[in-house]
């Protein structure tokens, strides 16, 4: 089953065709959170090293957050035009599952910066959810630091597991591709809090 799987949701921008054990991907890892721009192009080259076309794809996948809020949304609605455009299913995959891949075992801490030493988070055990998405400062991640690895896009002093977000994503597709939907319409973005425009309403 082939799954072109795109991740949008920071400052990276990763594209990945995967077919069974193979896989073909393009990955920046700073766009300068130009997505709309670069992310076609990046779709195009991944297909074209595959000698494949849209419609060849099976299921179309897309990280759905949280991060970026613009990055997310332009992720998402590019898989959902995909999808209509193929009439193929779909497959949410969130930041939280990319990193929590690169370690699938154990108590983990899951962390997206969210700025001013506040993070979005997600808590572990054994790849099971204990914890739904919140929102932590850095000194309740410290405080949980001695029973839980961290584990983190970026090296910090609360960073525990510096994750590889390709092949996080590939894995985390791999494990849940079973899982893809037909309802397009329920591929949303997860923001654990409002954007900074619409708490100012």
């Amino acid at each position: 089953m082939r799954c072109l799987a795109i991740d949008t949701s920071g400052d990276h921008l990763t594209v990945a065709l995967i077919d069974g054990e193979s896989v073909e991907y393009e990955f920046c890892q700073d766009t300068g959170l130009r997505h709309s721009v670069s992310l076609m192009p990046y779709i195009e080259k991944v297909l074209d090293k595959a000698g494949l076309t849209p419609k060849d794809i099976d299921v179309y996948s897309c990280v759905i957050g949280p991060g970026s809020f613009t990055g997310i949304r332009i992720g998402v609605s590019t898989v959902k035009a995909f999808s209509y455009a193929n009439n193929k299913p779909v497959l949410p995959v969130t930041s939280f599952e990319v990193l929590e891949y690169n370690k699938p075992y154990g108590k983990n801490i899951t962390v997206i910066d969210a700025r001013h030493d506040n993070y979005y988070a997600s808590i572990y055990e054994d790849n099971i959810v204990v914890k739904e998405p919140c929102f932590l400062t850095k000194d309740e991640i410290l405080c949980l630091k001695d029973s839980y690895d961290v584990l983190s896009a970026t090296d910090s002093d609360i960073t525990t597991v510096k994750c590889d977000l390709l092949q996080g994503l590939v894995k985390a597709v791999k494990e849940k591709l079973k899982t893809s939907i037909t309802d397009r319409e329920s591929l949303i973005p997860l923001y654990v809090k409002k954007s900074q425009a619409e708490e100012g309403l």
